[in-house]
């Protein structure tokens, strides 16, 4: 199958510790940091449910009350399920599986609450919609170009070939792309977990060795929100687009 509906059901990381966003997440969650007039999440959420999402699985862990308080109050027209980290911090690897049971969509969207990003010429989620193959891909991560990840200090995670498939920067070198933290998964990817925390690099790590890993680029303007600084850097920036 090639292009697909945007499905109906997304993963939202929001159980990290936020240390980069010190002092701002000594009282707050990462997700519940304010920029560009709203909190994160609220900004992930927003954009969820104008694509036709309907069901937000979020984790929760780090002053995880307080981001449930809110997302009863802000919910977005979404339905929230809650993947209770509360015990122990997984990790995205692990988050995601032990998500799963609660994730009613295959493939999924999966988003990380902290960054931020303004859609070009399509919605993010359709272009990865309808650049779904079910037959080729296991994991689809929508990228952006080094040169446009504003506020991102890094040297690139991703080489990309012609047709979208994806490899791994080489240690010491520069990579032209880098992940957004949006992407579509299978379902038949997350599996075989090799702890209980874990990275989601695990789960790339086998797709890019089966070839079912690939990439899309992103149109529109996307940014690194990891610390107190890059707020007001994307907030300047975005007043001056």
């Amino acid at each position: 199958m090639t292009g697909a509906p945007v499905p109906k059901t997304a993963m939202v990381m929001a159980a990290g510790l936020g240390k980069r966003m010190r002092p701002l997440t000594a009282t707050r969650p990462k997700p519940l940091v304010e920029v560009a007039g709203g909190a994160l999440i609220d900004h992930v959420l927003a954009r969820l449910a104008a694509a036709g999402v309907e069901r937000a699985v979020v984790n929760v862990h780090y002053l995880a009350d307080a981001l449930e308080a809110h997302l009863k109050r802000h919910n977005h027209g979404l339905d929230i399920a809650i993947s209770d980290e509360r015990a122990k911090l997984l990790e995205t690897g692990g988050g995601l599986i032990k998500a799963l049971p609660l994730i009613d969509a295959d493939p999924f969207i999966q988003v990380n609450s902290d960054n931020f990003w303004v859609d070009g010429p399509i919605d993010t989620f359709d272009l990865l919609a309808q650049r779904w193959n079910d037959a080729t891909m296991d994991a689809l991560l929508l990228l952006v170009p080094l040169a446009r990840a504003n506020c991102h200090g890094g040297k690139g995670d991703f080489h990309m070939d012609a047709g979208g498939l994806i490899s791994r920067r080489k240690v010491g070198r520069i990579a032209p792309f880098v992940w957004t933290g949006v992407q579509m998964l299978s379902q038949r990817l997350i599996a075989d977990p090799p702890a209980d925390a874990f990275s989601t690099n695990v789960f790339w790590d086998r797709a890019i060795a089966a070839g079912r890993c690939y990439g899309v680029v992103h149109q529109g303007l996307w940014f690194d929100v990891g610390s107190p600084p890059a707020i007001a850097k994307t907030e300047a920036m975005l007043a001056d687009a």
